[in-house]
């Protein structure tokens, strides 16, 4: 039992005698004797409460001359913010005082409109065996079950921010990537787990208490993969890599070449392609997979539905250009515009556009930007930015550089559909207002009724889909404030650092430092 208080009406004023807990119950507090003083008008010296309420030896202790009407037993009912629980803490009355009924109880109950879940069984109990100062459960909500979004499970490696390995002289072992997975037919690519809607609860007002909204998601699948009938396992259809592009699942061939010249022209390929040799000035690779070239790439154009790896770089001349649907790894990048939706690995950027949804990596035995713009989602790493000749180097952080241009796309399409969808409701009005009135319609007015009210529905489900793009879209560009620019040794003057829409103009020579935002502008940690 926890300790608890008693007024005690004497002829020398009014008292209080405090009990002490049994069987390790919780000790009275002189907060609690405070409140009901307090809540009772009564008048105290609150130094004698303190001490009676520390010693608790039973005893009346006297704390005021004035004699105050007897205080019948009691109690302070509380509900919970989230309506779910109600609690009841329980006075002694004053010596000789009248003490409260069950009834009392239940009817207070009613009269504040609490109706489920009253514990009839608790309230009896108390009065069966009147424990004071203690928190007494009167009636509890059946909680509400949340449940979960649908998640897709990968059971191959699925990753943006893959690395190559370092070796000791800072050169990159290339053979180790770890970036193409190979399947063999049967294998499971995919599975899809349901989302879960969970279960309402009810409060003790008998409201119910909906859990939260869930997304729904499904497997998008493409070449050589079969989708299950119940839609949530896809598995390989052939051996070879799987790749994902845009979401969508493959499995694709490889296809070897020498050289990629004058011999075999332009390459157009839905699987992986690898070059042993070179890519020549003027052509293109388009491939649906990976793409790796051993050789050297200049003034070319590759273009890969999944990664990109360079193992000696590339000299774009102005014109060669890099569009990986996954990570690229490359020796070098230079007078090139480069392209990522996952991570770009390099080591050296000299005077060419860049851009990783990601991240960039500049590491190995020169490690350095220098000259024109490299932008990445959430981080770029090097050892030096910009360089002691003040060669204008930009670097840009903290949004997908593809999100504001897709952006705009949505914004103006979202406009277009909005303009069509005023344009035909005065004719989609008339046209109900006729339906309801029973006018009959030639079949070219039907075939024309059809025709706008499809036209309707297409646009109704579009400004949907644009609509839901725009505001994800949004909240990426809005999450700017983990983004980060680490310089492992020198930032020099000329470099310009932005992360979201905020910059730094590097004035000095800057070591060892990272840039983040704090307290709404760019500022410097050390590494």
């Amino acid at each position: 039992m926890n300790g608890y208080f008693q007024l005690v009406i004497t002829d020398a004023g009014t008292g209080i005698k405090v009990f002490a807990p049994t069987d390790g119950g919780i000790a009275l507090q002189t907060g609690d004797v405070r409140d009901y003083l307090d809540a009772h008008k009564i008048e105290y010296d609150l130094v004698i409460i303190n001490d009676a309420v520390t010693k608790a030896e039973g005893s009346i202790v006297v704390f005021s001359q004035a004699k105050i009407l007897p205080e019948r037993e009691s109690c302070t009912i509380n509900v919970s913010k989230d309506k779910m629980l109600v609690t009841a803490y329980f006075y002694a009355p004053s010596q000789g005082a009248e003490l409260m009924t069950e009834a009392e109880v239940i009817k207070d109950l009613a009269y504040r409109k609490i109706v489920y879940g009253i514990k009839k069984e608790n309230i009896a109990a108390f009065f069966a065996n009147r424990q004071y100062c203690t928190e007494i459960v009167l009636a509890e909500g059946d909680p509400v079950r949340e449940g979960h979004d649908a998640k897709l499970e990968y059971h191959f490696t699925l990753n943006l921010h893959a690395k190559p390995t370092l070796n000791e002289d800072g050169s990159v072992d290339y053979k180790k990537l770890n970036l193409i997975t190979n399947v063999k037919e049967g294998d499971i690519l995919v599975t899809h787990h349901p989302e879960d809607k969970g279960d309402p609860g009810k409060d003790v007002y008998g409201n119910p208490v909906r859990p939260h909204n869930v997304k729904p998601t499904y497997i998008k699948y493409g070449k050589n993969t079969v989708l299950s009938e119940d839609k949530h396992t896809l598995t390989a259809a052939s051996s070879g890599h799987v790749t994902v592009k845009e979401g969508k699942v493959s499995v694709s061939d490889v296809i070897t070449l020498q050289n990629v010249d004058v011999a075999t022209g332009n390459i157009e390929y839905e699987g992986s392609v690898e070059v042993a040799g070179n890519v020549a000035t003027g052509f293109s690779i388009n491939a649906g997979g990976n793409v790796h070239v051993k050789g050297s790439v200049e003034g070319a154009s590759i273009k890969a539905g999944s990664d990109v790896i360079l193992e000696r770089g590339i000299n774009g001349m102005g014109r060669g250009e890099i569009d990986a649907g996954g990570n690229l790894v490359t020796k070098f990048i230079e007078n090139a515009k480069v392209t990522a939706r996952g991570s770009i690995t390099s080591e050296a950027i000299m005077h060419s556009t860049v851009a990783s949804g990601t991240e960039v990596n500049v590491s190995g035995k020169k490690g350095f930007i220098a000259g024109g713009k490299v932008s990445a989602t959430n981080r770029i790493s090097a050892k030096v930015l910009g360089s002691e000749m003040g060669a204008s180097t930009q670097i840009d952080v903290g949004a997908d550089p593809t999100v504001k241009v897709r952006l705009k796309e949505l914004q103006k399409s979202i406009a277009t559909i909005q303009k069509n969808m005023e344009n035909i409701k005065p004719t989609l009005e008339s046209i109900t207002v006729k339906v309801k009135q029973g006018v009959k319609f030639t079949p070219e007015q039907l075939k024309y009724a059809q025709q706008l009210i499809a036209t309707n529905k297409q646009l109704t489900q579009k400004l949907e889909e644009d609509t839901t793009a725009y505001t994800d879209l949004q909240e990426q560009l809005a999450d700017t404030g983990k983004a980060e620019v680490v310089v492992e040794e020198n930032a020099y003057p000329g470099t310009v650092v932005s992360i979201g829409e905020l910059s730094m103009v590097v004035k000095k020579i800057i070591k060892y430092s990272k840039f983040v935002i704090r307290d709404g502008d760019v500022r410097l940690d050390s590494l």
